[in-house]
């Protein structure tokens, strides 16, 4: 696929790129990452400029993207909620104009999906979602990365997610069900996706010949699966309920008797950050199937080249 193909696009949610652009991406981040381990510079967006705006903290999301800019010739520019004037006052469409007229392209990690939705209407440069309480789509984009070089395909594969129905798990089940994957989803009851995303990801099965499915029976998603995936039991926001969600959520831990359902050769992942002893204990995340440091080195080379693609 031609690197015009997706130029000039917006990046919200997992289900704005075809299977056939998805592709294309994966196909670059391979590449960009080959040429990253042979020494070789690739400056895709040379004289370029993105600016970051955050409005929760990060670890993996800014420093990916802003090392990913960097090799790629460009330039990042951190910008925290706090010091704009949206901080102030000024309106998120107002914010968009602004920026546009400075920037070839806007990251920004927030709250509401409405936000990220509304800069994108009034930006004349791309903008990408870096997190929403919605979606997280470049973490499920890396995530898919990683399947592929361990698994080798998506499609047919089973992936279950054991824990809190949050944004990563509804891009999951949006990217799961466009890839053709089954996603066994298994969450206390009262804590499942949000019910429209679950419908459009199920229609998305239809067309694929993926699967969604949702239980409150961890061993029952995990069973057979190719890869199993956790994250935090209480997101970014959700601090308050963490005593609460802990006594919860205990039987959604991700430990060995729960793995063992799973098939042998099976993946584990993890977003991170990981509160370890609680949604998964050391043997699981340190194991022999544990492939989550690849997974976070993957944030790195499949932004870049959304990155390539975009700007």
């Amino acid at each position: 696929m031609s690197l015009t193909t997706v130029k000039g696009r917006d990046f919200l949610s997992i289900l704005d790129f075809s299977l056939r652009e998805l592709g294309a991406v994966f196909g670059l981040a391979r590449d960009l990452k080959m040429k990253l381990k042979a020494g070789e510079g690739y400056p895709l967006c040379a004289g370029k400029t993105l600016a970051m705006i955050f409005q929760k903290p990060s670890t993996r999301t800014r420093v990916s993207f802003e090392v990913g800019m960097h090799q790629l010739g460009g330039h990042a520019l951190y910008l925290n909620a706090g010091d704009l004037q949206l901080g102030r006052g000024e309106t998120v469409a107002d914010t968009a104009r602004v920026l546009s007229r400075y920037v070839d392209g806007i990251m920004i990690r927030t709250f509401k999906q409405s936000d990220v939705e509304e800069l994108a209407r009034h930006a004349a440069v791309p903008v990408i979602n870096g997190l929403t309480d919605w979606e997280h789509p470049c973490q499920i984009m890396a995530d898919f990365l990683t399947i592929l070089e361990h698994k080798g395909r998506l499609e047919g594969l089973k992936l279950a997610y054991v824990g809190d129905g949050n944004n990563v798990a509804q891009s999951l089940l949006l990217g799961g069900a466009r890839v053709g994957m089954r996603v066994a989803m298994a969450t206390p009851p009262g804590y499942a996706p949000n019910p429209e995303l679950v419908y459009r990801a199920a229609a998305e099965a239809v067309e694929s010949g993926g699967e969604i499915e949702l239980t409150n029976d961890p061993v029952a998603a995990v069973r057979d699966a190719d890869v199993v995936m956790t994250d935090t039991w209480a997101s970014m926001g959700r601090e308050n309920e963490h005593d609460a969600r802990v006594a919860l959520f205990r039987p959604y831990q991700v430990n060995e008797a729960l793995v063992a359902h799973a098939r042998p050769d099976y993946i584990f992942m993890h977003c991170l950050p990981a509160h370890r002893g609680e949604e998964v204990v050391n043997a699981v995340m340190d194991g022999p199937h544990s492939v989550i440091w690849d997974e976070a080195e993957n944030r790195l080379h499949v932004q870049k080249a959304l990155l390539a693609l975009l700007l």
